[in-house]
Formats: C-alpha cells, structure tokens, sequence
C-alpha cells in the first residue's frame, strides 16, 4: 500500500471511530459513592488553611458523598479510632475508606520499625504417611504501636476486619516545608532528619510498601500531585508563604483533588 494510501486508510478509520466516542457516555467509577476520609489537619474539616478541602471537591465534581473523620495532629495510631467512629456512625453503608497520614508520625520522629514478627516454629508438611512436622520460620505482623509500620499494621488489621468488602486506598504524604504556628509549634522543613535521624521518605516509602503487605493500593499524592514547597515558587499552593507551608489553601487543594479524581480511574470504587 502507498503512503498515500495508507494515509487515507487511516483518515477513514477516525472519521468512523470519532462519531461513535462522541456518542458514548462516560460514568466515573466514583460518580455518586460513599466515601470515608481518614487522616489529620489537611482533611479536618476544621482546619482553616483552606476554606475547601480535596475531598470537598470530588463531592462538587463528582457527587461523592464524604463521611470526613480527620483530625489535625493525629498520626497512623488514630485510624482505628477513625475506623470505629465509621462503623459507629454509618455501618456498613460506605462504599470506600481513604487514608491520608503519616507526616504527622514524622514530625513525632515515630521511629519507622519492622512489619513482621519472626520466629522459627514447627509445621506439618508432606503427603500421606510422609508428612511429618518440620522447622520452619514463621513472620506474623509486628504490632508494636510505637513504631509506624506497627502502627500500620494495627490499623490496617482493624480497617480490614470491620470493612473487609470495601476499597480501601492508602495516600502518602505530602511533601512538607516551614511550619511556624506559634513559639510551641515550630516544625522544619523536610530537609531534615526527624528526632529519630529518618527522613520523610521513609515515611512515604513505608506508606508504599503498606501496599503489599496488606494488599490495598496506594496512589502516591508524594509524587503525583506535584506539590512542592520547598521552592519558593510553590508558594502560592500553600496557607502562608512565610509562615506556613505544610498545609495546602483552597489552589493547593484543587490540584490535590484534581489529581486524585483522575488516580481514582484505575480503580474500582466498590465490588
């Protein structure tokens, strides 16, 4: 076939394919749900940051009904009450659960820890008169609730018993500049080691690996979202260029909830 040819060949195929996806019509996979929203002050409600929330955009945009239990200065320990508070208030009438924490646990210098308990134990193995009891290592999930994969464990256990049909989806971490509040609240920027000698991205990566060990997805708001505050220019993204630049305004929020709506495609919203 010419180039010629070829070139009208495919000119004719997307006159054809054009129409029909014009006339098809395309429902988010989160139009209209349930959705819970667990974390600390960048979805509290009561945070006056910002005067919209991420979540509150997805409501406008896309009809999502939000159940928000995020509470300022709360880290992963405070999930299960969260969850609690869910299963309390609502039952089993939500759809999906979205977790956004750990730049709190950070702060706190939570020491990161290990998921798994090990220990070597006997097991039966083999087939009919050859089985026999054998050594083997055995891990359980570590739940030491002062370090945060402990933390994560303990929550996830909990979330997973008392929800076990709905989405649940992990978000990590913004990342996070100067914070001056007042002479008792004074957090530095992400460039420094925490008071347990961690960066925040180990808190991220922790967050990302939750992912496996409890087979939940993770979108990652870290690197997606494209918040940056550490640059000067991003600025404009947060509550006070001066004073407080872990926190999003209302523009910061936007591009939080932007991102989010188009992460949410690529998964299902109920089962």
């Amino acid at each position: 076939m010419s180039m010629k040819n070829k070139i009208l060949f495919l000119l004719c195929g997307f006159m054809i394919v054009v129409p029909i996806m014009a006339q098809t019509s395309f429902t988010h996979p989160w139009q209209g749900k349930r959705v819970a929203y667990f974390g600390d002050s960048v979805t509290d409600p009561r945070n006056d940051a910002s005067k919209a929330k991420y979540w509150s955009y997805l409501r406008d945009w896309l009809q999502i009904t939000p159940y928000v239990y995020g509470v300022s200065g709360r880290m992963w320990n405070d999930i299960p009450r969260q969850t609690d508070k869910l299963r309390q208030e609502h039952g089993d009438d939500v759809d999906a659960i979205l977790i956004f924490c750990g730049t709190n646990d950070y702060n706190n210098g939570v020491p990161i820890g290990v998921w798994w308990d090990e220990r070597v134990t006997e097991v039966m193995y083999g087939h009919g008169s050859a089985k026999k009891l054998v050594k083997r290592r055995q891990r359980t999930p570590s739940m030491d609730p002062t370090t945060l994969k402990g933390r994560i464990n303990i929550a996830l256990d909990s979330l997973k018993r008392t929800f076990p049909t709905k989405q649940i989806v992990l978000l990590t971490p913004l990342h996070r500049s100067d914070f001056f509040l007042s002479e008792t609240n004074w957090q530095c920027d992400e460039s420094y080691t925490n008071q347990c000698g961690e960066y925040i991205d180990a808190y991220v990566e922790a967050i990302k690996e939750a992912a496996n060990v409890w087979a939940v997805p993770v979108i990652d708001w870290n690197a997606a979202s494209g918040l940056f505050p550490l640059q000067k220019e991003h600025g404009a993204y947060f509550h006070n260029a001066e004073t407080d630049l872990l926190h999003p305004n209302d523009k910061g929020h936007e591009r939080m909830a932007r991102t989010l709506m188009y992460q949410l495609l690529t998964l299902p919203c109920t089962f």
